[in-house]
């Protein structure tokens, strides 16, 4: 199957020749038809099969004939919603990119910036509404959302909107828009909190499933450093210099642990930057295009840009803490190893992270290739190196020879009780 067989409008199609698309991808080719012909979907997939592409493409299809002229006043039609600030701008920026030669007009907004302009583009008028839960319910009860004339509701990331706390929010959003919508959620994976919101919100969905959140991309290769907690950050400068890596994506499991990362790095000369939730949307905004743009050399980042990163030559990622989830680690590595590129998964174990690569091999059902012979193995750090701590003394025991008493005995002997 080609795109041309997909029947798009030329507008449509036009703006994907000239990105290079040809052939769909499995999720593409099973989701666009369906959403084509009006039927609301859940769709599980994983991060990186090309799902943005999958609902964006048919919504810009069907809104181009409702749309008309740029003169026509314009009213929120679609509305996406996705847990991250990153992934919504991502998503806009597809829109953008596949709509060009349309006169469909998407705006993204989120939290953590003034609302001034995303409520002077409301007032204008948009076609395509992409947010984040809190943003959207904010502005809405503000007067500034109208939802009345929605066609499509996309719930994109929904497993991990239900990780973040963001079900309720989801739930008051759905609520807020027409009952003859058509809906479309998109999972990375599918607990049964997210099928009971399938169950409920959508109407006789189907089904599309591809690439198991278990499998991992075939051109990505794996591999496990044992070493040290102590020894980490020296190992991760270790291999930034003597295999020169670039470009390098790396997780950790706390802001303050990214934070600390970076300023090791930094001591080192290497050109490194952290990404998390504690950032402001302006400088998150920032220093992701500057790693983009290949003008930051190492990305160090929680678990809030695991599936906020769409970058298709990204080569290598470091998981500097071992995630205690093992779907989390499938969804880091699948920052690389994009659009058929090769990329390289470096993963740092220690000793108490062992359960976690247990749990990790056990989903992605083979075993990480441990890399031996690196200088920080195992017992070379300082934490093996500390000595064993010295016993106390029991002072509570001690008789009254050994009392630390500065009186003479003869004092002792001479003083006077009051009973």
């Amino acid at each position: 199957m080609t795109f041309e067989d997909l029947n798009l409008l030329k507008n449509i199609h036009q703006a994907l020749i000239e990105e290079g698309y040809e052939t769909p991808t499995p999720i593409q080719q099973q989701a666009i038809p369906v959403i084509l012909e009006g039927n609301d979907l859940v769709g599980c997939a994983q991060t990186g099969t090309g799902k943005t592409a999958a609902f964006a493409i048919p919504i810009l299809n069907s809104l181009h004939r409702i749309v008309g002229s740029a003169k026509k006043v314009k009213h929120i039609r679609t509305l996406v919603v996705t847990p991250t600030r990153e992934l919504a701008l991502q998503i806009g920026a597809s829109f953008d990119t596949y709509g060009k030669y349309t006169n469909i007009r998407q705006l993204t907004i989120f939290g953590g910036v003034n609302q001034v302009a995303q409520t002077d583009q409301l007032r204008k008028g948009v076609d395509i509404l992409i947010a984040t839960p809190g943003r959207l319910l904010d502005l809405h009860k503000q007067g500034f959302i109208n939802l009345d004339h929605l066609h499509t509701l996309v719930l994109d990331e929904a497993d991990q909107m239900l990780d973040m706390g963001f079900i309720n929010d989801v739930k008051k959003i759905i609520k807020l828009t027409p009952t003859n919508r058509q809906t479309l959620l998109f999972s990375a994976t599918m607990p049964i909190a997210i099928r009971e919101l399938a169950d409920t919100f959508l109407t006789t969905p189907k089904y599309v499933s591809v690439t198991p959140v278990s499998s991992t991309a075939e051109k990505v290769k794996q591999q496990v450093y044992f070493v040290d907690k102590g020894d980490k950050r020296k190992l991760l400068y270790h291999l930034i210099r003597n295999e020169h890596l670039s470009n390098v994506l790396v997780f950790t499991r706390t802001k303050h642990g990214a934070d600390n990362v970076v300023k090791a790095l930094k001591k080192n000369g290497v050109n490194a930057e952290a990404i998390h939730g504690d950032k402001s949307q302006n400088a998150r905004v920032r220093v992701l295009e500057g790693f983009k743009n290949k003008e930051v050399s190492v990305l160090v980042a929680t678990d809030i840009a695991a599936r906020g990163i769409d970058i298709e030559s990204l080569p290598y990622v470091i998981n500097f803490d071992l995630p205690n989830i093992p779907e989390t680690y499938v969804h880091r590595i699948g920052r690389t190893g994009r659009a058929g590129n090769e990329g390289l998964a470096i993963s740092f174990c220690a000793k108490d992270e062992q359960p976690y690569l247990k749990d990790i091999e056990k989903l992605i059902r083979m075993k990480i290739k441990v890399i031996e012979g690196h200088p920080y193995p195992y017992g070379s750090g300082e934490e093996s190196e500390k000595p064993a701590a010295e016993k106390k003394p029991d002072l509570r025991n001690k008789n009254k020879s050994q009392s630390n008493s500065r009186k003479s005995d003869a004092s002792k002997k001479n003083k006077k009780r009051w009973y």
